[in-house]
């Protein structure tokens, strides 16, 4: 992430992800969704920074429902999915694949990421080395499909593969802890895994939270973006060279029942 991009980072709700992404050079600033007004405000007040977008990931209610009041209060502007419909309250500005939405002079561009629902999306900011993932992508796991097959879901979480390994990845939930522990269970002999669920258990015990997130961290211990290793498929009943899209599958259905 470049050094002059500024975040704050904080729980909303019971588990959501509150991000605020700042530009000092512009002072413009995102809060990406606004799952609860009165954290986000309160974020906005603890750092004296002046919100001048919303960036919308999808329409869940658990990520829109402060919108209304936040947008009161600073006159945000609100960037939403064009596929999202009239789901979002006070939209601005729809997006779509391969737009570009700016934050002052920070850019980021828009992947239509479907699977957890058909309207999701994804900001890339690529000069601030930072990704919006939403409920796609989290640390350790990947959001749960609603709205469409799960290879939906793995061919959205593949737009992923390209990015550097000090991206950071900025997720909707704090499901780490949970995550983590599926995450052995299913690559139970992966090192860097065991490291993660004991940084993960000690985060909780002192009230943290592993958001953000690496792309390299993810490669090494994630299993829903490794399921391209025999170990993924032996953990599923699974040949060891098969088709790493049937192994996602049957992950995300163990996932389920986890």
């Amino acid at each position: 992430m470049a050094a002059e991009t500024e975040i704050r980072t904080f729980l909303c709700r019971s588990d959501n992800i509150g991000v605020l992404i700042r530009d000092p050079q512009t002072g413009a600033c995102a809060a990406i969704d606004v799952p609860e007004a009165g954290p986000v405000l309160r974020a906005l007040n603890e750092t004296g920074w002046r919100l001048t977008d919303i960036l919308v990931t999808h329409r869940h209610g658990d990520h829109v429902e402060g919108i209304p009041e936040v947008k009161r209060a600073t006159g945000a502007r609100v960037v939403a999915p064009a596929k999202a419909g009239d789901a979002v309250p006070q939209v601005d500005v729809t997006v779509r694949e391969g737009d570009t939405v700016t934050v002052g002079r920070l850019e980021a561009q828009v992947w239509e990421t479907p699977g957890h629902c058909a309207d999701h999306v994804t900001y890339w900011f690529a000069q601030a080395g930072l990704v919006c993932a939403g409920d796609t992508l989290f640390t350790l796991g990947c959001g749960r499909v609603m709205e469409s097959p799960p290879q939906t879901l793995y061919r959205s979480l593949r737009r992923f593969d390209d990015l550097p390994d000090a991206t950071q990845v900025f997720s909707g939930h704090d499901y780490v802890l949970s995550n983590a522990r599926f995450a052995l269970a299913a690559d139970p002999d992966n090192p860097d895994l065991r490291a993660r669920l004991a940084e993960a258990e000690r985060a909780q015990a002192e009230g943290r939270f592993l958001i953000p997130s690496t792309m390299g961290a993810e490669r090494a211990t994630n299993p829903f973006l490794r399921s391209g290793q025999p170990a993924l498929a032996k953990s599923v009943d699974l040949p060891p060279q098969s088709d790493p899209e049937a192994v996602f599958v049957a992950l995300r259905a163990w996932k389920n029942r986890f």
